[in-house]
């Protein structure tokens, strides 16, 4: 029998999730990409479970991972009630254990998401009141003491999807950021940058550095994925406590993510993250120390006003960079005109007069603002629509250099 397990991510991101999966030896094949989500196809129980543990803890980018339990056609309620019901909830939802109903639809006829939940909640309490010989009218016992299952519907374009959800807690929240920073990167967006950006493929020459690093999302995210560790290594999913997955197979792929852990970071570190606010580099600190990767990681206050391609150099070490970053921006944290202050300091010193690279650095910022390019002076050599929360943005690549640039 062939499972469908779903990844779903922040739109424009949907192409690194499948690489990844790609990266944990699963075929081009098995995989299909839509918006907002990835979709795994594996054949048999064990591989479904043993899929489910591994991209729970292994993947980086991936929102949240979830097991398809049924799709059909309806395009009215009397359809979605009759091909509910007529699922084999009993092999899913412990007996006296608890199950929640949410989800979402879109391009369908059945719009109302209230009322879909009710209808598909009630077509599940009729068919294991009836599985359980309940007399008609008694209340199906719900317990969340023995279980609680999670179940998501999408409706898209009048076909619904019935999924469980595996993960529990959204897939961003690794464990390491308890402290709250003002407006922080979610941790997937930040590693997804840093895949977009080609981190670690210029080798050890190259430097990784994040001029705003606030609670110091990027500078974390880049140490685990230099340590090899597991995003999902240190929390727990809800798929562990899921009878039809269990806790078996994640206490397995967690041994394995452990073992492949590099514990002894570079002599000479190689992540770096400064911020103006000393407040702010303190919770970095704290936060690199809950991932593990504090001995991966540099932090220092530094006003990005006052950084010169010498300065940077000096600090770090390294004749290459990859400037990183997430600007404060005027929907965020700033007014705009501050904010283009800060636009224009950071090109000052990562962008040539001709609209370039600066000798020796790579260029990655994400950001609302549609002007930036005019601000720094140069069309990006790429461009990217990413969404950081709900407000959209692009990621602007500057790679190229000037020949012999000089500046």
């Amino acid at each position: 029998m062939d499972f469908n397990i779903i990844a779903t991510t922040l739109f424009g991101v949907e192409s690194v999730t499948a690489s990844e999966m790609q990266e944990l030896g699963y075929d081009r094949s098995q995989i299909k990409v839509s918006d907002g989500q990835v979709v795994l196809t594996v054949s048999g129980l064990d591989e479904m479970r043993l899929a489910a543990a591994r991209l729970n803890i292994w993947l980086r980018t991936a929102e949240r991972v979830l097991i398809e339990l049924g799709s059909f056609e309806a395009r009215d309620f009397d359809t979605l009630f009759e091909r509910a019901q007529e699922l084999p909830w009993e092999n899913w939802i412990e007996k006296g254990s608890a199950f929640h109903v949410n989800g979402y639809s879109r391009k369908s006829a059945l719009f109302g998401i209230p009322a879909c939940q009710r209808t598909i909640k009630k077509a599940i309490v009729l068919h294991l009141s009836r599985i359980y010989n309940l007399a008609p009218g008694a209340e199906l016992p719900e317990s969340q003491s023995l279980g609680l299952l999670k179940l998501q519907f999408g409706i898209v374009s009048d076909r619904v999807t019935i999924m469980a959800d595996t993960s529990g807690d959204g897939l961003h929240k690794r464990g390491y950021r308890p402290l709250r920073h003002e407006a922080p990167i979610r941790e997937t967006l930040a590693a997804a940058m840093l895949y977009l950006s080609r981190f670690g493929l210029a080798g050890e020459q190259e430097a990784v550095y994040d001029p705003f690093c606030g609670s110091g999302t990027i500078p974390i995210e880049a140490a685990l994925i230099a340590s090899k560790t597991a995003p999902g290594l240190r929390r727990r999913f809800s798929g562990e406590e899921w009878p039809f997955v269990g806790a078996k197979v994640f206490d397995q792929v967690r041994a394995e993510a452990e073992a492949a852990v590099i514990s002894n970071p570079p002599e000479k570190i190689k992540i770096f993250g400064s911020d103006i606010d000393e407040g702010a580099i303190k919770v970095a600190q704290a936060n690199a120390a809950k991932a593990g990767v504090s001995r991966w990681v540099g932090f220092r206050c530094q006003d990005v006003l006052q950084i010169t391609p010498e300065s940077l150099t000096e600090w770090t070490g390294a004749p290459w960079h990859l400037v990183i970053c997430n600007p404060p921006y005027g929907e965020r944290l700033l007014d705009a005109d501050t904010a283009q202050v800060l636009y224009s300091g950071l090109a000052s010193w990562t962008i040539d007069s001709a609209g370039n690279a600066r000798a020796g650095i790579r260029l990655s910022v994400i950001t609302p603002e549609m002007g930036f390019e005019d601000i720094a002076g140069g069309k990006a050599d790429k461009r990217r629509k990413l969404y950081n929360g709900m407000i959209q943005c692009t990621m602007y690549h500057y790679f190229k250099q000037t020949r012999h640039n000089k500046n």
